[in-house]
């Protein structure tokens, strides 16, 4: 939350000391200096300011990246009609998304907290609106990079009802890894990993007392930090489950060849991931281990992608 405006075309970067003390003023003017930063430097605020221009200027670069040579193609004509459809598609998203993070951190800037607990950050409503688009726009990204670079191999023969219960089965594990990825940014949002730092219990109880202190009810789910944690252990925990499942089945029925590659894959990453987090956990939520945390969620996300992917053509025959 250190710069507090936003352009279409990126901030000016602060080059004299005056620039620098004029834009360590405005940041004064906002919550965070208020309640949280009253003794930080403009030292300490540079740092904090170039993390936040370089996460602007590279979500630009990507923009750039992406309209460029797009642009190119299009006018010399390498797109069919499905393809302009599609690019059309993730530019919008892309936009969306540099929008949405606009919005993320204008949450942050408002006068809002007011409570003696308040603690100046961005809604969390927002934050897994903004990792939100990310994630689905990677993954379409992915996806039809791997049309390309990686088709999806072909069963031959008939195929067994059982390969098209996996395909199910497949789709709903990368569903699962999708939202609970999602829950993470609540969980993120709310600094709800640094309470009940214990694992499998809560302070000693399997569902903690304050799970539904606020009301009405449905407040808990998305601003209460405590069932908040809770979900996302639930949601883990059930995603583990139903990848685990998915990698004992997939041994004992036909499938395209990469694909079994990818469901082990998959349950690797997935052990991996959910270990990663029961650490990050009990660790109070270093930031390399929170970090890599998420990250985790993206490399699981993006297997399971690829798992789908390899099923792409296991198809019914009309009769």
């Amino acid at each position: 939350l250190s710069m507090v405006t936003w352009k279409l075309l990126g901030e000016k970067m602060p080059r004299t000391d005056a620039e620098w003390r004029e834009e360590f003023d405005r940041y004064q003017q906002f919550p965070e200096f208020k309640l949280k930063n009253q003794d930080i430097t403009l030292q300490e605020f540079k740092l904090i300011w170039y993390m936040e221009y370089g996460h602007r200027m590279w979500g630009r670069a990507i923009g750039a990246f992406y309209a460029i040579p797009a642009a190119y193609f299009w006018s010399k004509g390498y797109f069919n009609k499905a393809m302009k459809m599609r690019v059309l598609a993730f530019g919008a998203l892309i936009g969306a998304q540099g929008l949405m993070g606009w919005y993320m951190v204008k949450s942050g800037l408002e006068d809002r907290f007011h409570q003696e607990s308040d603690v100046p950050r961005v809604s969390q409503y927002r934050l897994a609106s903004h990792l939100g688009f990310a994630f689905v726009l990677y993954s379409l990204f992915l996806w039809s990079a791997l049309d390309k670079l990686l088709p999806a191999q072909k069963l031959i023969g008939q195929i067994p009802a059982a390969t098209f219960r996996f395909k199910r089965w497949a789709h709903a594990t990368k569903a699962a890894v999708f939202f609970t990825a999602l829950s993470g940014a609540f969980v993120a949002g709310l600094d709800a990993g640094l309470i009940y730092n214990s694992f499998p219990k809560m302070a000693d109880r399997w569902i903690p007392s304050d799970i539904l202190a606020l009301s009405p009810t449905l407040r808990n789910f998305t601003e209460n930090p405590t069932t908040v944690q809770f979900d996302h252990r639930v949601l883990g925990t059930a995603t583990l489950t139903l990848i685990t499942g998915m990698f004992l089945i997939s041994r004992r029925r036909m499938l395209p060849p990469r694909a079994y590659k990818a469901a082990t894959a998959v349950a690797a990453m997935g052990w991996m991931q959910v270990a990663l987090g029961i650490t990050t956990l009990l660790t109070y939520v270093p930031v390399p281990l929170a970090a890599s945390h998420q990250s985790g969620s993206l490399i699981l996300l993006s297997l399971a992608i690829w798992l789908t992917h390899e099923m792409k053509l296991v198809k019914r025959l009309p009769k």
